[in-house]
């Protein structure tokens, strides 16, 4: 099976307690090689220039990168770290993305700042029956400091399949960041709305909120863990064709991320580790009528 993932290369400055480290990421990455362990051909949408460290070693897990290299240098953030908090600071950017028309059976939308346009991402949902939104890129702004945060926005969802925000994000899109706002989007056609608040993870699906809790594991890198959930979730909805397995192996796959205690990309976990902590995270699905 094939997914495409349309999101930046990054190179991210991690600052975590006196500790500095320089990794290549970004969810171009993440979810990419999340995908390749999951077993799925991955067509990778994306620019970077030729500062970027990552790109033979990406071809070498079989990523399609088409048209990737860019005149321009790659994007960067610098992020600190405390905890499960992170403060995010816009460094460069590069060019936007680019539509390929491809028979994907699914793909991730999941940009970092401003390299999806609106034309570009109406052109994708409309390319594939199976569309997951991170929606993180089209709502953040930078301040004069080149601080990020985040702004409220107006998005176009119909054509979505699942998306997943925070209690931040969900709060800009729909201006209230409770069930009611998880109602709001659902009503604008989208079958899965998931919301991660740090260890606890709600699905939306029809008339029911789906939970699981994440174990309390110390805290290095979180870096990427969305991304790897998001990668997750979609090769596994796409495969099982089940809310409750993609939910609870998307769940496995953060912890199993975790777990390994590494920083960057380091942290991609395995399909053993994801299937394991799935298996655990399915017997222990909670459920509550909304």
């Amino acid at each position: 099976m094939k997914v495409g993932i349309y999101a930046h290369c990054t190179i991210d400055t991690i600052v975590h307690g006196d500790s500095s480290y320089e990794v290549p990421g970004g969810p171009a990455c993440y979810c990419s090689l999340t995908a390749v362990n999951q077993k799925f051909n991955v067509n990778l949408h994306t620019k970077h220039g030729i500062d970027f460290p990552l790109i033979e070693f990406l071809q070498q897990n079989k990523i399609s990168m088409q048209n990737s290299l860019s005149d321009k240098d790659t994007t960067r953030f610098k992020i600190l770290l405390n905890g499960s908090e992170r403060e995010l600071f816009i460094q460069n950017r590069c060019e936007a993305l680019e539509f390929v028309d491809e028979d994907n059976d699914g793909v991730i939308i999941s940009p970092v700042y401003d390299e999806i346009t609106n034309e570009l991402f109406k052109k994708i949902k409309q390319s594939t029956d199976f569309t997951l939104l991170d929606p993180q890129g089209f709502l953040r702004y930078h301040d004069s400091a080149n601080k990020i945060s985040l702004k409220q926005i107006k998005l176009e969802l119909d054509g979505i399949s699942a998306i997943k925000i925070n209690s931040d994000e969900l709060l800009s899109l729909t201006g209230v960041d409770n069930d009611a706002g998880l109602l709001l989007l659902q009503k604008t056609g989208i079958e899965n709305v998931i919301l991660t608040n740090k260890q606890n993870i709600s699905l939306l699906v029809k008339d029911k909120i789906y939970s699981i809790k994440l174990p309390n594991l110390e805290l290095f890198d979180t870096t990427g863990i969305g991304d790897i959930f998001c990668a997750t979730f979609c090769c596994t909805m796409l495969r099982e064709k089940d809310f409750l397995w993609a939910l609870s192996f998307a769940g496995g796959a953060a912890q199993a991320a975790l777990e390994t205690k590494n920083f960057g990309i380091e942290k991609v976990p395995q399909k053993s580790a994801v299937e394991n902590n799935g298996s655990y995270f399915y017997n222990m699905v909670k459920f509550r009528q909304i």
